[in-house]
């Protein structure tokens, strides 16, 4: 059982398994992975505390953000070693001062550095980055032009939180056709216990809720798959 399951209450896994959820899902023949939001303003700097770092930027993670870090890097590695599409998507501050921010708070985001990405994930120039105005990366963008363009029908995705962007963004994918699958690893969130129910729930009826060992050895089979 995944360190995130145990915070969900046995009966709920048994009665939703009943109900016929937590079906299998199976990748296609083309993937791409999108970055929901790692950026500085939902992290918070290294070594802080969860207070720490929401005093440094109101939408931070904190310390969830760097456990998770080094498993993004490693997500990223594969794709681009795999020569996949990556797409980032992060706050579109400049227009939100018109439509309003992604969720119901007041709090500014507009704070420097909030969209620097980390050094370690940060996006290279074959990689599109996508600012976005509300929760979900599909909501009133492109992305589904260049999903097609890329002849993508697999998503993976990462990133945070996972109770806001990350799980928006995931059922407009799914409700948009494409398979989709959530590594859990590599997303993170300030409540552990909005992490675990929301994985929970887009594991039962929106994705496939899967490792990063798991992830490596989908897109090399893949990969297989494509080539013959």
């Amino acid at each position: 059982m995944r360190d995130w399951m145990k915070n969900i209450p046995p009966g709920d896994l048994q009665n939703y398994g009943r109900g016929g959820f937590f079906s299998s899902m199976t990748p296609g023949k083309r993937a791409a992975l999108v970055v929901v939001d790692v950026t500085m303003g939902f992290c918070g700097s290294p070594g802080l505390t969860l207070e720490q770092a929401i005093a440094q930027y109101p939408t931070a993670c904190g310390p969830s953000s760097w456990i998770a870090m080094p498993r993004i890097e490693r997500l990223i590695g594969l794709f681009r070693r795999l020569d996949l599409p990556i797409v980032y998507s992060l706050a579109d501050l400049h227009d939100a001062r018109w439509t309003g921010n992604a969720t119901k708070s007041n709090a500014s985001l507009r704070r420097e550095g909030f969209n620097d990405f980390p050094d370690s994930i940060a996006p290279r120039e074959q990689d599109w980055v996508l600012a976005k105005e509300k929760a979900s990366a599909f909501f009133h963008t492109p992305l589904t032009i260049y999903l097609t363009r890329q002849n993508v029908d697999t998503l993976v995705f990462c990133g945070v939180s996972t109770s806001g962007c990350v799980r928006a963004s995931v059922v407009d994918g799914f409700s948009n056709g494409y398979r989709t699958f959530v590594v859990d690893e590599c997303c993170f969130d300030r409540s552990e216990f909005a992490h675990a129910a929301n994985l929970f729930d887009m594991n039962a009826k929106y994705a496939a809720v899967i490792s990063l060992d798991e992830a490596i050895e989908m897109l090399g089979a893949q990969k297989r798959l494509a080539a013959e």
